[in-house]
């Protein structure tokens, strides 16, 4: 098992937390799609957004 760790390219931080907001992205072509949310992870020391992630991307197809 490998485990990577990751650091902040603004401030060298290696201390993150994952968060998610109340809007779902959805396909601009599917108005009434569920869609999926979005998960960012934060450097704890600056508060950079180091990568945002889709949760359920295969919501976004169907």
């Amino acid at each position: 098992m490998t485990t990577t760790s990751k650091t902040c390219n603004d401030c060298g931080g290696t201390s993150f937390v994952e968060a998610t907001d109340f809007i779902n992205l959805r396909p601009l072509d599917k108005k009434m799609s569920v869609g999926s949310e979005r998960v960012y992870t934060i450097c704890l020391n600056c508060g950079e957004v180091v990568s945002i992630k889709v949760k359920n991307p295969e919501k976004l197809v169907n």
